[in-house]
């Protein structure tokens, strides 16, 4: 049965198990035979990766915001060029950890620097490619830090110092782009059991995108 490769993305704040949870998935396309690419963002390629260096360097703090915004455009640019596009044309779906709606709403409502004036930046970088699916993973902020401090083998990155109010405005965004957008982002409740959130996904994925495939 062929099957149209699909553009997923992961969302979520900070400790909403989106690693786990994407390896969760390779295990299901696996199990479905399903070609696919999982990747990140910012990263999955040699520039993008170095550019993810800069920005998530925790010594970077003087970094100004609108700087942020902009070496995340440019990575993400790289990144569906080089990467995310050449895959779907394979015919492989693609799995990526964070895509725009990250920017729109760390940079935009978490900076201060504005939604609206982040997806400008935004659309002239991806060039109205957008997701076929977004899983946003929803978490208590106070919940999902609590689990990175817990977890010694998770990378320590720039954002991991930013206050709790940020991260607060952070989920408020998430849930502001979620109710703009319903029929693309579907928010999963992320403080249930890994088995749990799991199930949720795959119900979502088969019944929003694979059952017609």
């Amino acid at each position: 049965m062929n099957r149209k490769p699909l553009f997923i993305t992961i969302e979520g704040g900070e400790g909403s198990g989106k690693t786990t949870m994407i390896g969760r998935l390779s295990a299901y396309f696996q199990n479905h035979s399903i070609p696919y690419l999982i990747t990140r963002e910012p990263g999955g390629i040699e520039i993008a990766e170095k550019i993810r260096t800069v920005i998530l360097d925790p010594k970077h703090t003087s970094m100004d915001a609108r700087t942020e915004a902009l070496l995340y455009a440019a990575a993400r640019r790289q990144h569906l060029v080089e990467r995310v596009e050449p895959a779907l044309a394979e015919g492989l779906t693609v799995i990526c950890d964070r895509f725009v709606d990250s920017s729109l709403v760390y940079q935009g409502l978490g900076r201060g620097i504005g939604m609206e004036e982040v997806w400008k930046i935004n659309q002239f970088a991806i060039e109205s490619r957008m997701p076929d699916l977004t899983l946003l993973l929803d978490i208590d902020p106070e919940v999902g830090m609590s689990r990175i401090m817990a977890n010694g083998e998770r990378e320590y990155n720039r954002l991991d110092m930013e206050s709790m109010a940020f991260h607060r405005k952070v989920r408020e965004g998430y849930r502001k782009i979620a109710e703009r957008d319903p029929e693309r982002i579907k928010v999963i409740d992320a403080s249930k059991s890994p088995a749990l959130v799991e199930r949720e996904m795959i119900r979502v994925l088969e019944s929003a995108v694979l059952k017609d495939f």
